[in-house]
């Protein structure tokens, strides 16, 4: 097992390497920032400190795994030390007030991590032009994916906003998939334990969209349906108010891709297996399941990977997209 290594930086000069027992590091594919749980043996923790805000580093000599900052630091009466870091996402999660003209889906996410004195280094083309937008007392990382649901709505495709080793990016799902050739789980690669689900708790075959038209006093229905999955599941509706400003094509087009986005079954799977850091939220995985006759990519919604010097496991919840 390649060696890992822990470097803290407290941004005084000095950078240095501490003996680790144990590290967790969990990823999300929306709304939070990834967080590092790593236990260090650090026999002076008071010569050794690890600061509020210092720099944690984790990679295994193959893999960049993790760089954020650290949170929390703390011991007790043995020599074991615990810090808890978060990548850059974590800046995200803090209040303000959000006025933004009409623009690309991109470039207003540019613009909230601008606006917390954050670089976003790579971006994905949504090809959505979002309306314009008022958000008031609302968390900046909630804001940016309000952002990108409305781009995955409009145009069918997937986004992922994360921090990949101290780098933000709006990434199109397509170019995350970690290729079958040099990677899969299955019976035979990595895995020990799974649960599989297929629910339509989430889904809906009815959609209603109305618009209020206040000059004439008038509200316009529009409505789109599947009436053989309605034979089948019962009637399931989504219904929404949309702005009075959209066009009846605009309202069509809208009413037919909310259709395609929820009318199906949404597949769900819990995996346990031995870890590897190519692994994290956002990413595309191959699993090939011969008992459930899976063979196909999913997406990678959590994942927890837990590394000690025995052994390294991680825990993928995962979904078809």
């Amino acid at each position: 097992m390649t060696g890992m290594e822990v470097l803290i930086d407290n941004r005084d000069g000095n950078i240095y390497e501490v003996p680790i027992t144990s590290v967790s590091w969990k990823t999300e594919k929306t709304g939070k920032a990834s967080e590092l749980n790593v236990t260090l043996l650090n026999p002076d923790p008071i010569k050794d400190e690890v600061v509020s805000g210092a720099i944690v580093r984790v990679t295994d000599g193959v893999h960049k795994i993790f760089y954020g900052y650290s949170f929390k630091a703390g011991f007790g009466k043995n020599s074991e030390f615990k810090v808890t870091a978060y990548d850059q996402l974590k800046y995200l999660m803090y209040n303000d007030t959000y006025v933004i003209p009409s623009m690309s889906a991109e470039s207003a996410i540019a613009r909230i991590c601008g606006q917390a004195n954050l670089t976003l280094s790579k971006s994905a083309s949504t090809g959505f032009v979002a309306p314009g937008m008022v958000e008031e007392d609302k968390k900046a990382l909630d804001v940016i994916m309000k952002y990108i649901d409305s781009a995955i709505v409009a145009t069918n495709q997937s986004f992922v906003f994360m921090d990949d080793f101290g780098s933000l990016g709006l990434h199109n799902i397509s170019d995350l998939v970690i290729p079958p050739t040099e990677f899969y789980i299955g019976e035979e690669s990595l895995l020990y334990d799974f649960d599989y689900s297929v629910s339509i708790e989430d889904a809906y075959n009815r959609i209603k969209l109305v618009v209020d038209d206040k000059e004439a006093s008038k509200r316009k229905v529009f409505i789109a349906q599947d009436s053989g999955n309605i034979a089948k599941w019962g009637q399931l509706q989504y219904y929404k108010k949309v702005d009075e400003n959209m066009t009846p094509a605009q309202v069509e087009s809208l009413l037919d891709t909310l259709l395609a986005v929820h009318n199906k079954e949404k597949k769900e799977l819990s995996l346990k297996c031995l870890g590897d850091w190519r692994v994290r939220a956002g990413k595309m995985v191959f699993i090939y399941i011969e008992k459930l006759g899976l063979k196909q990519l999913f997406l990678v919604e959590t994942c927890t990977q837990d590394w000690s010097p025995k052994v390294h496991t991680m825990s993928l919840e995962l979904k078809v997209v």
